[in-house]
């Protein structure tokens, strides 16, 4: 019986042969996921249940990304819930200080999660790890502890659409350009509870950087999921780094879909999302007049290497706004260090721009970057919300790096083709 790429993971993990949209099964979970804050609470909770050792120290993961570097005590203290479990329980991926990375850009990078792997995290971007041909998601605090507890989740079997991205990109017109028109065009409720398969020729093409960012941002259409199938640029990436054996899934032909939804990629510009929701896209050329305080590059979302460069391409040279406040958040520890090593950070400095250690900092409102009352931002982040950056009063705005990065040295929202016009 034919199914597709989710289907048949959460089958493997079910020890099922078939599934299909809407069974309940309990599956086998690779890697369970809390961060700051979140993992309290699941700490919390798996204590309060009587449960003494984690199911396999190897397995669970946590990460003090959220308020790295601690910005209050309230923020120490909660990182000091994950210390003394992470030493207690002697969890082989536990992450501070200056190993710490944001989760979704670390875990990938240290090989902890492969193709194939069934993963829950306490955290809604954890379907970041979809990019790699694996079935990841998001959950509550007390189903991570749970996962912790016994290594098992139950899943409803979501229903799976298809999108297939065809002819070439455009310049300029990036992995988050894609996601965001995608977004735009179903709604932040247009894959609810379902599994985005990402497919097509442009998909083909992209790296892994570019294919994590497609993954990130599937939870903002409701996805359960964003997957994109393991070929020879995954397994490129995963060969060298990989801690356990992984497994490529792929879907049948003829696998059955609730619908199939196809681009042509060649209309499409550079893409913004302007307040308060993501579905809410235009393009980058007609915000023009829109102008912002604060620029914000990095985040789970684009704080890759690729966004670094393309980042520094854009400032090389040239003076920030100096209205414009522009803060760089690299991903990890490995990306800040390769930043050093060619020569990045010093373009970002020269530009006039704040280079940070690894840290979801502003993404969430949460430090080092919190707007005021009436202040405009733009971002590489993944929401838009209402006071997501900050006050309930500030406006955010979301786009790709290089529009980030133009629009910082303009001083208002820019497609970076009106660089290189002048």
């Amino acid at each position: 019986m034919k199914m597709n790429m989710a289907e048949k993971i959460l089958a493997a993990k079910a020890g099922k042969k078939f599934v299909e949209p809407g069974e309940l099964v309990m599956a086998k979970l690779d890697m369970i996921l809390a961060n700051d804050i979140t993992a309290p609470i699941a700490i919390q909770e798996f204590k309060a249940s009587g449960a003494k050792k984690v199911f396999d120290r190897k397995k669970v993961a946590l990460v003090p990304d959220h308020f790295t570097p601690n910005k209050d005590i309230k923020s120490a203290e909660q990182a000091k819930i994950l210390r003394e479990f992470a030493y207690e329980q002697k969890l082989t991926h536990y992450y501070d200080q200056g190993e710490v990375g944001i989760e979704h850009a670390l875990l990938p990078e240290k090989g902890v999660v492969v193709p194939g792997d069934l993963i829950i995290g306490a955290d809604s971007h954890t379907c970041t790890y979809g990019a790699l041909g694996a079935f990841a998601t998001g959950v509550g605090s007390t189903d991570a502890a749970f996962g912790m507890m016994t290594g098992m989740a139950w899943f409803k079997v979501p229903k799976s659409v298809k999108f297939v991205y065809k002819g070439k990109l455009n310049k300029w017109v990036s992995s988050k350009d894609l996601i965001l028109h995608t977004i735009g065009d179903i709604g932040v409720d247009g894959a609810l509870y379902m599994a985005m398969e990402f497919t097509g020729p442009v998909i083909d093409r992209l790296s892994m950087d570019a294919r994590m960012t497609m993954s990130n941002m599937a939870i903002e259409a409701g996805g359960k999921a964003g997957l994109i199938a393991a070929d020879e640029t995954t397994i490129a990436y995963v060969k060298t780094r990989a801690e356990h054996k992984w497994k490529v899934f792929k879907s049948d032909p003829g696998a059955k879909y609730e619908k199939v939804i196809e681009y042509d990629c060649s209309k499409i510009e550079p893409v913004v999302s302007v307040p308060h929701l993501p579905e809410n896209t235009k393009p980058a050329s007609k915000l023009g007049k829109v102008r912002i305080d604060q620029s914000v590059i990095g985040s789970c979302t684009n704080g890759r290497m690729e966004d670094m460069r393309i980042t520094a391409k854009i400032f090389k040279g040239k003076k920030i706004n100096s209205r414009v406040r522009c803060l760089i958040f690299p991903g990890t520890r490995d990306i800040y260090l390769q930043c050093v090593k060619e020569g990045l950070v010093e373009i970002f400095v020269k530009a006039g721009a704040v280079f940070s250690p690894p840290t979801c900092g502003p993404c969430l409102g949460g430090h080092m970057g919190i707007l005021a009352k009436g202040e405009t931002a733009i971002a590489t982040t993944n929401r838009n919300f209402i006071g997501r950056m900050g006050s309930p009063e500030s406006f955010v705005y979301l786009s790709s790096p290089a529009v980030a990065a133009a629009s910082a040295l303009t001083g208002r929202i820019t497609n970076p083709e009106e660089l290189y016009r002048r």
